[in-house]
């Protein structure tokens, strides 16, 4: 199979978070067939949902020789690995791993929609993603990433000094 170039965000909330962000990372490229081509900077953001600590949020670069659903099964089975624990929607967690785009496939199955459904609306997302590749268009909306950054309140994503 031919490698295919997909985008994930990633995020974390409870613990060591950015300890567990960058050990994601880790595993990520220690996977077989997923290769971390680039992630972006970490960002300070504010929860979306119940109350609950700040999050830190990255997005990354892959390449992969995997189908999306292998790749969303994989991309599942980490958060398992870091005890990601689904007690409420848009609850607080350890590890957060969400497949946006993969390459410019526009796919809706009853466990996997792509490009990532709420993606365009969430700073949180956008703000990371424009840094590391501004250029990819959405294969939905038709606009670069730089592009719809600029439509969403950023307001609430500090980029990290660490």
């Amino acid at each position: 199979m031919k490698s295919t170039k997909c985008a994930i965000a990633l995020g974390s909330n409870l613990g060591d978070s950015l300890a567990t962000l960058k050990s994601a990372i880790a595993t990520l490229n220690n996977t077989p067939e997923i290769t971390v081509k680039s992630h972006s900077s970490w960002y300070k953001t504010a929860p979306v949902g119940p109350p609950q600590p700040d999050y830190i949020n990255a997005c990354a670069i892959l390449e992969v020789a995997l189908e999306p659903k292998q790749l969303l099964a994989a991309l599942l089975e980490i958060e398992i690995k870091f005890n990601r624990i689904r007690r409420e929607k848009w609850g607080p967690r350890t590890l957060d791993l969400d497949l946006l785009l993969y390459d410019d496939l526009i796919l809706e199955t009853p466990t996997l929609t792509l490009p990532h459904p709420r993606m365009t609306e969430r700073a949180f997302v956008l703000v990371p993603l424009a840094e590391i590749a501004p250029d990819w268009v959405h294969p939905v909306t038709k606009s670069a990433i730089d592009q719809l950054v600029q439509k969403v309140n950023c307001s609430g994503v500090q980029k990290m000094k660490v």
